[in-house]
């Protein structure tokens, strides 16, 4: 019997509508007088049937599915094609100017800048140095509120505190936090807002005036000692001295004392913060973020 008798017929089917029902190869017809036992031709006929008589063509990729990989097509589930579409909003915008890219950048300057703070201040403390760095502890909290808002700012703030909190305790967090936290959030939120430094010296001022004051009362508290009341009778020992060394039998009152530890407070309160104020300008100044500051003509002259 020759090959010939082995090759299946093929019958076409043509349909008025050809993106529906696509030329297949719908059946396979063998001679009746062929062999039903199992052949290599006849398994391979078989598949070759199988594959062809599909009802499911593949399915040309569009444009947007090659520009776009995150466009996923042609998922083929149960035989029936399955297609997961994501929309333009629903894809996140990696962009350099993207919200996302953004948010990132935020977050991870303000956990540099906390991270750099906290650091700096700890070791200050362990060496016993802190006086010498004193002024820098407040300048990532106005960086990240000038550069990102007040909410960055205290964001650092709390995170700088939090790190405190962990490496030496709550004594030196709540230290931090009165000394120079509240100051650097202070001094960049009314940058950021651009108030004048006139108004601005007079707020970290008082803000830096309340934070000694707690942070007198929470040592007095530390130690079982009212700090407070030794310093107004050492002024008021210091005032009986000077007054009987002139010649003035005159004893100054409570009040009067009170008054003049109020005064020496908000001085050295007020040359403090007016001399951050000039050194962070500087500062920013060569940063490159002159143009977000509001500087009086003198300085602005003479940076």
């Amino acid at each position: 019997m020759s090959l010939l008798h082995y090759l299946p017929s093929v019958s076409f089917r043509f349909s008025p509508f050809p993106s529906l029902s696509p030329l297949r190869i719908s059946s396979l017809s063998f001679p009746a007088h062929t062999n039903t036992s199992k052949s290599p031709l006849r398994e391979r006929n078989a598949f070759f049937s199988a594959t062809f008589s599909s009802s499911n063509p593949p399915m040309p990729l569009s444009k947007s599915q090659l520009q776009n990989p995150r466009v996923i097509s042609n998922e083929i589930s149960g035989g029936f094609p399955q297609k997961e579409v994501q929309t333009h909003s629903e894809i996140e915008d990696l962009a350099t100017d993207g919200p996302v890219f953004q948010k990132t950048l935020r977050l991870v300057e303000c956990s540099m800048f906390a991270a750099v703070s906290g650091l700096l201040y700890f070791l200050s403390n362990s060496l016993a140095i802190e006086n010498y760095f004193g002024c820098f502890f407040s300048l990532p909290i106005v960086i990240s509120s000038m550069r990102w808002g007040v909410s960055a700012g205290r964001k650092t703030m709390v995170a700088t505190a939090m790190l405190l909190l962990t490496l030496s305790g709550p004594v030196k967090a709540s230290t931090y936090l009165l000394m120079h936290g509240l100051v650097g959030l202070a001094m960049g939120s009314l940058w950021r807002l651009g108030a004048d430094w006139g108004l601005s010296i007079l707020l970290c001022t008082t803000v830096r005036a309340i934070g000694l004051l707690g942070y007198v009362l929470m040592s007095s508290f530390l130690i079982r000692e009212n700090i407070l009341a030794l310093i107004t009778i050492n002024i008021h020992a210091s005032l009986t001295f000077v007054f009987a060394a002139l010649g003035l039998n005159t004893i100054p009152s409570m009040e009067a004392i009170y008054a003049i530890f109020g005064t020496l407070l908000l001085l050295n309160s007020g040359f403090f913060v007016f001399l951050l104020h000039i050194l962070y300008a500087v500062f920013l100044t060569k940063l490159g973020m002159k143009s977000s500051l509001t500087l009086p003509k003198w300085l602005e002259k003479a940076v």
